[in-house]
């Protein structure tokens, strides 16, 4: 059975006698017998405010550490309680109780003494936590400090190097010329997403062919689909309006051509172009996209492989129509339209029906070349008869516009 322990109150004890508890910010230590403490007092002892402030301070062969019961890195449980620490005595199974302090012990990194005389010098917020891991962090973070360092170090040996070949090169090509194929370059990309185009044809139909945007094989697989459009009566084709249908498709379905086959082709072509716009404000494409409305197989292999991008997802392969992708859908069905109506387009209605901004769409259609307009003085007084559309038209020589710049409104001061 354990012998019994008794309580012994010091009473009034001298500083000397008091026990300090210390904490580390940092970590644990795992030697603590290689720790070396020593405290510190305030001198002015006459000033109630000041007398009782220490500084307690811990060295190693690496690392000094300070800990301090003032200012902002004191602890605050000193004010609000009182702490005592009972010892022991095991020859007269009696304990007593002393006044305890305690100290949050912080590192100092001997750069920090030198940083006050050389501020220029002073070692940025990273390497004092570079330093830490050097010598508490884990072995997964010591390998992650060493290769940052490595990359950081073959960084800068990239830089240099991609430094020097763009010298060589401009000192071999010359200045004028690489900005020339800049420009070539910069032509190209803008083009990616336009249809085939003849800037040396003699007609406006011959511009952008037709044959490029549908061939006569897809054509005249539309032969169905386009029998059903023409077949809409007035009454389905509101509900088309009143549903949110496209406007676009559903202005020609208002006014198909009465010769049959003039009628015929517009329809085929206004169910194409359904597709499109349809196809437009998708973001992932399913495999049955356009089987209901009785698309041909022909006609969605050449929506997926023309407008879609393949992209994995759980270990699916999943059709994507990108941002790419739907100013090329927005380039095809301005094309597609100048055909159907006379080589002048609605870019106001198309525009809303691809779900897309005025901007781009106009951006779209003058790197066609197309030549922008809006009705001026159609009787502005009556809403009715008022138009406040922009249009496209084709007109030969094609325009050649300046590249967009987007410019940013300033801000008022008020």
């Amino acid at each position: 059975m354990a012998a019994s322990c008794k309580l012994v109150c010091c009473g009034e004890e001298r500083e000397s006698d008091q026990a300090v508890i210390v904490r580390f910010a940092n970590g644990c230590v795992n030697n603590e017998d290689k720790l070396d403490f020593t405290m510190y007092k305030n001198t002015e002892e006459n000033d109630p405010r000041k007398k009782r402030r220490r500084l307690l301070v811990a060295e190693t062969d690496r690392m000094s550490y300070v800990g301090q019961n003032f200012g902002n890195g004191a602890l605050k449980c000193n004010n609000w309680c009182k702490y005592f620490v009972g010892v022991l005595n095991k020859q007269t199974m009696k304990m007593e109780v002393h006044n305890a302090l305690l100290f949050s012990m912080q590192p100092v990194m001997p750069e920090e003494t030198e940083a006050a005389n050389h501020e220029d010098t002073a070692p940025s917020y990273r390497d004092k936590v570079d330093s830490l891991i050097e010598a508490f962090g884990t072995n997964k973070q010591k390998r992650a400090l060493s290769s940052r360092r490595l990359n950081l170090v073959g960084s800068d040996m990239l830089h240099h190097a991609v430094a020097e070949a763009a010298s060589a090169v401009i000192e071999e090509k010359g200045l004028e010329a690489l900005q020339q194929e800049v420009a070539e370059m910069d032509s190209q990309g803008t083009a990616s997403h336009l249809p085939p185009c003849n800037t040396e044809a003699d007609t406006q139909e011959d511009v952008y062919p037709f044959d490029e945007l549908l061939t006569p094989v897809e054509f005249a697989a539309l032969e169905q689909c386009g029998d059903k459009m023409a077949a809409l009566t007035p009454e389905e084709v509101q509900k088309m309006t009143d549903e949110g249908g496209c406007l676009t498709v559903v202005k020609f379905l208002e006014k198909l051509p009465t010769m049959d086959k003039n009628r015929e082709e517009t329809a085929r072509c206004a169910f194409y172009l359904s597709l499109l716009l349809k196809l437009a404000r998708q973001r992932s494409i399913s495999r049955k996209f356009g089987l209901e409305e009785g698309c041909p197989r022909i006609i969605q292999n050449k929506l997926f492989r023309t407008f879609t991008a393949e992209t994995f997802n759980n270990g699916r392969i999943q059709n994507v129509v990108s941002s790419s992708m739907k100013s090329k859908l927005a380039a095809y069905s301005l094309a597609l339209l100048l055909h159907m109506s006379h080589m002048t387009a609605n870019l106001t209605l198309l525009q809303r029906d691809l779900g897309i901004t005025e901007a781009r769409m106009i951006e779209v259609a003058k790197s066609m070349g197309l030549t922008l307009s809006k009705p001026a003085g159609r009787n502005k007084n009556d809403p009715e008869l008022r138009d406040d559309n922009k249009y496209a038209s084709l007109v030969l020589p094609l325009v050649k516009h300046d590249p967009f710049m987007e410019r940013r409104k300033r801000k008022k001061m008020h």
